[in-house]
């Protein structure tokens, strides 16, 4: 719609009404591709089952953890933060996707925040994170975790699991600005599952050797993962919550800040 088209009464709205309403409706043709391809939804549902399984049924008899927990109990929190870096994947390809097949040069001819895409991609992510959550707690008391946190702790634990999501997302959007087609953003996105591999998701620290007990015990993944188990077992979260806090708003500032800024430069806006 032109402006001089506009109705007298919309060209006065302020400014920040117009971000908000162009965020709003690109979050809602986001959300309306989850609807149209329910196929993204199998990442963040079918594939936190297999973990859940796998770990609880064919690897868990054979992990010790060193302490009196189950191993369930002790893996869901890795299954978690291993699901919101799958999810954060996605945003990369839909990005990627976006920038190469036109739809930019058709967002740039109204008048609307065109950066707002981003914002789509990545809430569309939180989206489907909660439903891989649901999934998760549901499949994870049916085979035998169980929690000893109150609503206090569960609402820490999912919230720290979003921001990660949050933050990992504006990364896989960083990534799929950089990428030139759809199958490299595929492809790059592959880095955002890397650290919780390499982290105290599935065994812990201190069963590895000396010179990477100290590189994995205090990385960003690792510290997420400390603070997360330590909330839905009830326990202390000593200075894991802090630190991964510190981490994931650090790494959201940044991408996020990058990620426009290079949207921008591509988008020629």
């Amino acid at each position: 719609m032109a402006m001089a088209s506009m109705p007298i009464a919309a060209r006065r709205r302020p400014a920040l009404y117009w971000l908000v309403s162009d965020n709003a409706a690109l979050v809602r043709r986001s959300l309306l591709h989850i609807k149209h391809d329910p196929d993204q939804l199998v990442s963040v549902t079918v594939q936190p089952v297999l973990f859940v399984v796998m770990f609880r049924y064919f690897l868990g008899g054979a992990i010790r953890t060193g302490s009196s927990e189950s191993y369930i109990n002790f893996v869901m929190a890795g299954i978690f933060i291993e699901t919101a870096a799958i999810t954060a994947t996605t945003t990369a390809v839909s990005v990627a996707a976006d920038m190469t097949q036109g739809v930019i040069d058709r967002f740039r001819a109204l008048p609307m925040a065109t950066s707002a895409v981003l914002v789509g991609h990545v809430v569309a992510d939180l989206a489907r994170a909660s439903a891989g959550i649901v999934v998760m707690v549901c499949l994870g008391l049916a085979v035998g975790f169980r929690s000893s946190a109150g609503v206090a702790g569960w609402a820490a634990a999912i919230g720290l699991t979003l921001l990660v999501t949050c933050s990992l997302s504006w990364v896989a959007a960083l990534l799929g600005l950089l990428s030139k087609t759809v199958e490299a953003a595929q492809q790059f996105a592959l880095v955002l599952i890397i650290p919780v591999l390499a982290s105290s998701a599935f065994v812990p620290a201190s069963t590895m050797p000396g010179w990477l007990q100290a590189v994995v015990a205090s990385q960003p993944m690792s510290q997420a993962i400390d603070a997360v188990r330590a909330l839905l077992l009830g326990m202390p979260t000593g200075s894991h919550l802090g630190l991964a806090v510190a981490w994931f708003a650090g790494i959201l500032t940044a991408a996020f800040t990058s990620a426009r800024y290079l949207f921008n430069r591509r988008a020629g806006t």
